[in-house]
Parts: C-alpha cells; sequence; structure tokens
C-alpha cells in the first residue's frame, strides 16, 4: 500500500508498522530546560516530547496530556468501555492530539481512526499508523475546519458506531492541563515564575495552564499567541483572529493577560536559531522531570542536534516580541510550552535537509 494521501482515504495502520508498547507513567512531569534567547530574564522550556519519550516518531508531546486526561475522563464517567468492541474511537486532528490518541486507545484494546489534513508530516501520520489506527486524509487546501466537517460527517453516518474525544469541547483537556502542567511549573521554578507563553489550537494549554498558574495570584503574565496568518505553516496552531473560523469551546481567552501573533517564517528562524546556539554546547536543564539523567540525555537531541517543532519556534518568537514592547526585566521568569521534538518535521522546510 503507498502513503497517497488523497481526500478522504482511508490507510490501516497495522500494514505500516508494529504492536507498540505504552507506558502511561512516562506521561507528565517533563523537563525544564534552561534556554539562551537574548531576553532579559531567565527564559525556560517545558520539554513535552518527555511525555512518552521512548515512543517512535519523535517521541510524545504536549497533546499526550489531553489524550490520557480524555481518556481516562471518558471511562470514569462510563461513555467508554474497553469490553466494548461495537465503538471507535475517532477524532479530527492537524497531528499531535492524533497521534496521542492512537497510541494510547490502541494500547487500551480500542479500535481508532484519525482525520486528518493531507499535508501532515509523515513523522504524524506514522505515529498515528504504526499504533495500529485508520487515518482519513482530507484535502488541506479546503482548510482545517474541513477536517472537522469530516469527522462530524463519519459520526453521523454511524452514530451507534463511534465515540469523539473533542479534544475542542471536552473540558478534560484544559482540566488536565490546569491539573499537572501548571503545578509542575509552580514546583520546577520554586513558584518564581512571571511569564507563561503557550500557542492556541485547541487553546486547551494556555486556557488550562493559565487558570492554574493564576489561582496562586495576580503576579504571572499569562501570554497566549496565534498564526499572524490564516495559510500559515505552524503546525498545531489554529488561526483565530478573524470570526469566520470555528472557535474551539475549550479556548478561553478571558484567562489570557496578553495576546501575541506570529508569523510562520518568525517561527521557523526561531526554531533554527535554537538548533544554531546549541551545536557546539550543552542544553541547560533546570528540572529532569521525573526522567533520570540518560533518559533525557537520549532524548534531548535527534542527529545530535537540539531541535524543536513548529509551535515551539513560535513560542520563542512570541518570547522576543514581549521582550521588545519592554514587557520582560532582569528578574522576569518566562516559561514557553516546547510541544515536541524537531525530527516529527524531518520533511517539511523547518528541518527538510538538517535530518535524517
Amino acid at each position: 500500500m503507498t502513503d497517497q494521501r488523497t481526500p478522504d482515504d482511508v490507510a490501516g495502520g497495522t500494514e505500516h508498522g508494529v504492536d507498540i508498547a505504552v507506558d502511561e507513567s512516562t506521561i507528565f512531569e517533563t523537563p525544564l530546560l534552561e534556554l539562551e534567547v537574548d531576553v532579559p530574564g531567565t527564559v525556560y522550556g517545558k520539554a513535552e516530547w518527555f511525555n512518552l519519550p521512548d515512543a517512535p516518531h519523535g517521541g510524545g508531546s504536549v497533546k499526550s496530556r489531553i489524550a490520557k486526561g480524555m481518556l481516562d475522563g471518558a471511562e470514569k464517567r462510563g461513555e467508554l468501555d474497553p469490553e466494548d468492541s461495537e465503538t471507535t474511537i475517532i477524532e479530527p486532528t492537524s497531528g499531535n492530539t492524533g497521534s496521542e490518541i492512537a497510541r494510547l486507545a490502541t494500547a487500551r484494546g480500542y479500535d481508532v481512526e484519525i482525520v486528518m489534513p493531507d499535508n501532515a508530516s509523515s513523522g504524524k501520520i506514522d505515529a498515528v499508523r504504526d499504533a495500529g489506527a485508520e487515518v482519513h486524509f482530507v484535502d488541506a487546501d479546503l482548510g482545517y475546519d474541513a477536517v472537522i466537517e469530516r469527522c462530524e460527517e463519519l459520526i453521523a453516518a454511524e452514530p451507534d458506531g463511534y465515540y469523539r474525544p473533542n479534544q475542542y469541547e471536552n473540558p478534560d483537556n484544559p482540566g488536565t492541563h490546569e491539573r499537572t502542567t501548571a503545578r509542575e511549573i509552580l514546583a520546577q521554578t520554586d513558584g518564581a515564575v512571571t511569564h507563561f507563553v503557550a500557542g492556541a489550537g485547541t487553546g486547551g494549554t494556555i486556557t488550562g495552564t493559565g487558570r492554574g498558574l493564576h489561582d496562586r495570584g495576580d503576579d504571572i503574565t499569562v501570554v497566549g499567541f496565534e498564526p499572524a496568518e490564516p495559510l500559515h505553516a505552524i503546525d498545531g496552531l489554529k488561526f483565530l483572529r478573524t470570526g469566520d473560523h470555528y472557535h474551539p469551546d475549550t479556548y478561553d481567552e478571558s484567562v489570557l493577560d496578553r495576546k501575541e501573533y506570529v508569523s510562520t517564517s518568525d517561527a521557523y528562524d526561531r526554531a533554527r536559531d535554537l538548533r544554531n546556539r546549541y551545536l557546539d554546547r550543552d542544553v541547560r536543564i533546570r528540572s529532569r522531570g521525573q526522567h533520570d539523567p540518560e533518559t533525557v540525555d537520549r532524548h534531548l537531541r535527534v542527529d545530535g542536534q537540539f531541535v524543536v517543532g513548529t509551535s515551539s519556534g513560535a513560542g520563542i518568537q512570541a518570547v522576543h516580541q514581549l521582550a521588545a514592547d519592554g514587557d520582560l526585566t532582569e528578574e522576569s521568569v518566562t516559561v514557553v510550552m516546547l510541544c515536541d521534538r524537531g525530527d516529527k518535521y524531518a520533511d517539511i522546510p523547518l528541518w527538510e535537509g538538517y535530518l535524517d
């Protein structure tokens, strides 16, 4: 079977990959890295690919958190039962949520189908297929709203056969971050964090973490960022600046103290700047989280290089924009989410030619 990404193509994952074991105990408690990014104060990056670090195709991502949170919540409420062979889990996604739901759900015994745009990176597609899930591709030129619409069409055709976790409306999405990500950041910075920066896809990360941080007081600035252009290439983020695009219920902008808009070119440049800065020096580690030194050393670099995903580069650019506006001082402690590792993007312009 060839990898032809045609609209509505359905490709079974078991033919392309192997059975994989999933150690859910490695989700949460990810490392905190001290980054040199030439802005006032201290900047930390939260390395989210250390959720499921040994998973193939770049490890896990920030979406490992919500995949576990949504599946746990559905099983606790009785909406899902791994003994029910008649129910298939289905979810629309630009990539990371799909791979993480596929990994966790198939390991728990569920059948899984993922709906994705046909320009998703090969690393994310392979992760879905290797977990044993099926992929429905939708023409990316139709926009991301078409991915959601295709998922809804499939459910409408067989309403009793599908369960959709629905990352865009499920309160377990921001709720997971409120319970885990915010707590981890406060502990890892000894409560010194002054700024938290994350992008908006579903909005779950910035909403949930922002709520959890605000709960400790009003002295933390929560900064969300979105793509500056409707036609962008910052994976995982949604252009929401105008009202003609789907706005996730999980994105509560009232939590934000500030919003930034980031261009694709700036996001890519900042990711490459990190790679170049750390070619010949070590990345300082503030906290290894739950991981031992060997695990962190093994997963921190790809082909000897420190490379991150597109949204991570966008986050670093948002930090620079804060600095340019005078919002950061030498006393600032900024935490930015590094959502996933760069080897998921080896076939797109970000890292094409840099990674084998």
